[in-house]
C-alpha cells in the first residue's frame, strides 16, 4: 500500500511530462508549418528524429566551465517542472502531492527556476550564455511578482492555498470569468518563464542561442525537454487556477483536466507564433510599468469580490 502511494504519483507525473513534452513539440512544429516555415518531415515524427539526432551528437565543451553546474542545470530545470506538475490535481482525489500550501510551492518553483536558468548561462563560462542569463534575471523578478499577485487572487475566493480547494471554489463560476485579468497575465508569465516565443530573451537568436549557445548533444536535448516540460506544468496550473480544473459535465474529471491543459498549451504555443518579439528594454518597461500594476489591479478586484461575497 505504501509502495503504491509512492510509485503511482511518480508514474502519473512522469507519464504526463513525457506525453506533454511530445505534444508541445508536435503542436509547435505543426504551427510552424501552418505559418509557412518548412519543417522537413512529419510533425509527429520530427521531434523523435531530432531527439535521436541530439542523443548521437557530441556534447560541446567551453574553456574552464563549471562542469557540475553546467551539466546539472538542465536536469534541475526539468525537476522543477516535475515538482510543479506534482501539485496539479486531476480530480478531488487524484493528485500526486496534495499539499495545503501547493500555491506557495508553485511560487517557489518559479523563483528557483530563475536561479537555475542563471546557473545554466553562468556556468558555461561563455559571453553570450552569460548575457542571456543576466537578461533573464533582469526580467525574472517581474514574472514572479505578477504570478504571485495573480495566484493570491485565485486563492482568496477559495480561502486556501491548496490547488484542490482553488478548483472546488470554481464550482459555480470559473476564475477566468470571475477575474478576467488573471489568465492573460498568467499566460504571459508562462511565456516569460519558459522564454518562449516573443519573450525568448534568455536563449534569443541575437545572442546566438543565449544560455544554450554553447550547449549541444544530450545536454541540449535535456534543456529543450525541460523548457517544454515547464510549459506543460504551467498549463496544468493555469487550468486548475482559472479554468475549473477537473470540473465539467458528462466527462470524467481527469479527461476535463486533460482537455483544458491541452487548450492552454495550444493558446501558449499560438501566442508564441503570433506575437512579435519584444526588445529587452521594452519588455522591462512592459513588465514593470504595465503588467505588474495590472496584476495588482487583479488582486484588488479579487479582494473586493471576496469581501462582498463574504
Amino acid at each position: 500500500m505504501i509502495i503504491d502511494e509512492l510509485v503511482l504519483p511518480v508514474l502519473m507525473v512522469l507519464m504526463t511530462l513525457v506525453a506533454g513534452v511530445y505534444l508541445v513539440a508536435v503542436i509547435d512544429r505543426w504551427l510552424a508549418g501552418a505559418f509557412g516555415l518548412p519543417q522537413g518531415g512529419s510533425a509527429w515524427l520530427g521531434p523523435l528524429r531530432r531527439g535521436a539526432w541530439l542523443l548521437t551528437q557530441h556534447a560541446n565543451a567551453t574553456e574552464a566551465p563549471d562542469w557540475q553546474a553546467w551539466r546539472l542545470a538542465p536536469a534541475l530545470y526539468l525537476a522543477l517542472a516535475a515538482m510543479g506538475l506534482a501539485v496539479v490535481p486531476w480530480s478531488a482525489t487524484l493528485v500526486a502531492t496534495d499539499l495545503t500550501t501547493s500555491v506557495v510551492l508553485w511560487g517557489s518553483v518559479e523563483a528557483l527556476a530563475t536561479v537555475v536558468i542563471f546557473l545554466h548561462g553562468w556556468s558555461a563560462n561563455a559571453l553570450f550564455a552569460l548575457i542571456g542569463a543576466y537578461r533573464y534575471v533582469a526580467l525574472g523578478l517581474s514574472y514572479i511578482l505578477i504570478s504571485m499577485f495573480v495566484l493570491i487572487g485565485v486563492a482568496l475566493p477559495a480561502e486556501s492555498l491548496q490547488f484542490t480547494q482553488v478548483v472546488t471554489s470554481q464550482t459555480e463560476m470559473w476564475n477566468v470569468v470571475r477575474q478576467p485579468l488573471g489568465l492573460p497575465l498568467f499566460l504571459i508569465v508562462g511565456l516569460g518563464m519558459t522564454f518562449w516565443g516573443p519573450l525568448n530573451l534568455a536563449d534569443a537568436d541575437d545572442l546566438a542561442g543565449g544560455t544554450a549557445s554553447e550547449v549541444s548533444g544530450p545536454p541540449r536535448l535535456v534543456w529543450d525537454v525541460a523548457r517544454a516540460a515547464m510549459l506543460v506544468a504551467f498549463s496544468g496550473v493555469a487550468a486548475s487556477a482559472f479554468l475549473g480544473g477537473w470540473l465539467g459535465p458528462w466527462l470524467p474529471g481527469p479527461l476535463w483536466m486533460l482537455i483544458k491543459m491541452l487548450a492552454v498549451l495550444v493558446v501558449l504555443l499560438l501566442l508564441g507564433w503570433l506575437l512579435p518579439r519584444v526588445a529587452p528594454e521594452r519588455c522591462m518597461t512592459l513588465m514593470w510599468v504595465v503588467l505588474l500594476p495590472l496584476s495588482f489591479v487583479d488582486l484588488l478586484w479579487a479582494g473586493i469580490a471576496a469581501l462582498l461575497n463574504g
